[in-house]
């Protein structure tokens, strides 16, 4: 039987599963974070193969802790994804995720429940938990990487759509001549701000360029450059790169413009690999939010920076394990 005394000697395990890497964390029942670890997912190589490092990392985290039984397994996934099913349905940014059963299959294997949420999600409930969000009743997370991801935290629960559905904030219209997106749309959020249209506008630019910092960081190849390289070349006083990087910057501003006309948040937290570039991109949101008075106060949504960085998907997903254990004791322990 569980004793809340051996809190320590039990733990969860969260999973932050990306298009590119999955990361873990281990935490006991008190919330402490023991242990972390991540591996590239290689999902091009196929749904077999991802799972199965996917266990192999649970497994390496179950080790390095040292600290006891295995209680739950909270999962927050690059979407979309069916939590009420457990079901990753994403072939976008998984190539061939489609209607893949995890929680079935991790709880097949390891033995415990598992809980499936969208990865803007777990964020969200990572820094409400744990990081910028701590003590707030309207967090909005927005995290920008390869895409755009969102989520709305009302009153310490994930507000959800129709069927429980996970609204795309992401792929809300800012242009619509812009260029067309996987979701259907033209000009999305995320197709006119996200990682890739930042390199696809430094692409734009460099065709009629003569010279940038930026030929020199691709070495030549215009493939291998990335956002983070068009960044670093703007910080360090190239214009084109920066003239990449505002008018990202101002597509961003835009989007961030109507989710607070929509959702007037306490407070906006901004993560994931583009926004390390936050530096490049305040400017343009703290003016477009000063520009957006008359109607409501957005001078009072604060916007911050994610204080759990990579991790917050992990923290997340780990209190999504953390309050699915709580219930199933509670329900053992009062039964109807």
């Amino acid at each position: 039987m569980y004793n809340s005394s051996n809190a320590h000697r039990h733990g969860v395990v969260g999973i932050d599963l990306g298009g590119t890497v999955v990361r873990g964390g281990w935490f006991d029942l008190r919330g402490e974070l023991l242990a972390v670890e991540e591996l590239p997912l290689h999902a091009q190589e196929g749904v077999a193969a991802g799972l199965s490092r996917i266990r192999e990392l649970i497994h390496s985290l179950c080790q390095k802790s040292g600290a006891g039984s295995l209680v739950a397994i909270g999962v927050g996934a690059t979407g979309p994804v069916d939590p009420a099913q457990g079901i990753i349905n994403n072939p976008y940014t998984l190539p061939g995720w489609d209607h893949v059963p995890i929680t079935a299959e991790l709880q097949r294997h390891f033995g415990v429940p598992v809980a499936l949420e969208n990865d803007a999600d777990v964020a969200a409930r990572g820094e409400y938990w744990k990081g910028a969000g701590q003590g707030v009743e309207r967090l909005y997370a927005v995290t920008v990487g390869t895409g755009i991801g969102t989520a709305f935290i009302l009153n310490g629960e994930i507000y959800r759509g129709v069927d429980g559905a996970h609204p795309e904030g992401g792929h809300h219209v800012i242009d619509p001549s812009g260029p067309a997106c996987y979701c259907g749309a033209h000009g999305c959020w995320e197709v006119m701000a996200a990682g890739p249209a930042i390199v696809r506008y430094a692409h734009e630019a460099l065709a009629s360029a003569q010279d940038s910092a930026l030929l020199a960081l691709a070495d030549g190849d215009l493939s291998r450059l990335t956002a983070r390289d068009v960044a670093q070349a703007a910080r360090d006083g190239d214009a084109l790169a920066r003239a990449v990087m505002d008018k990202a910057a101002a597509y961003f501003s835009l989007g961030l413009v109507n989710i607070v006309a929509l959702f007037l948040p306490q407070v906006i937290v901004l993560s994931g690999g583009v926004m390390k570039s936050l530096d490049l991109f305040l400017p343009a949101v703290t003016q477009a939010l000063a520009d957006h008075q008359a109607m409501y106060p957005a001078r009072k949504v604060r916007i911050l920076p994610a204080a759990l960085g990579y991790y917050a998907g992990v923290y997340g997903a780990a209190y999504t394990a953390l309050q699915m254990s709580n219930h199933r004791r509670e329900a053992i322990a009062s039964p109807v």
